[in-house]
């Protein structure tokens, strides 16, 4: 399955993230290595929240990469929300369908 961890960043969160990035990126390719993480990035322009893309059978590793994410730990980002995403057209789609 997939799910999505949706970011709220705070207003001021393009002047602070800066020195937080390296320690969140590299939290995140961590997160790649173990094969939790898809996809992820900042959304907008200029950007004003972001979205993380995990896959798993359940939504803990979505939720404990949140609660330990050091932009949620210092504040950059002020509230996150993780959602199941039923994925059903693509080659990654986790629940494949086909019209017959």
């Amino acid at each position: 399955m997939h799910f999505l961890l949706i970011y709220d960043t705070a207003p001021d969160y393009l002047a602070r993230r800066g020195q937080f990035r390296r320690a969140h990126l590299a939290y995140a390719q961590a997160a790649v290595a173990r094969g939790e993480l898809v996809l992820g990035g900042a959304v907008g322009e200029p950007a004003d929240s972001a979205l993380l893309l995990f896959q798993g059978d359940s939504d803990a590793a979505a939720r404990a990469f949140a609660q330990d994410d050091p932009y949620v730990r210092n504040g950059v980002v002020v509230g996150w929300t993780v959602k199941p995403w039923a994925t059903v057209v693509g080659a990654s789609a986790s629940q494949q369908v086909t019209l017959d």
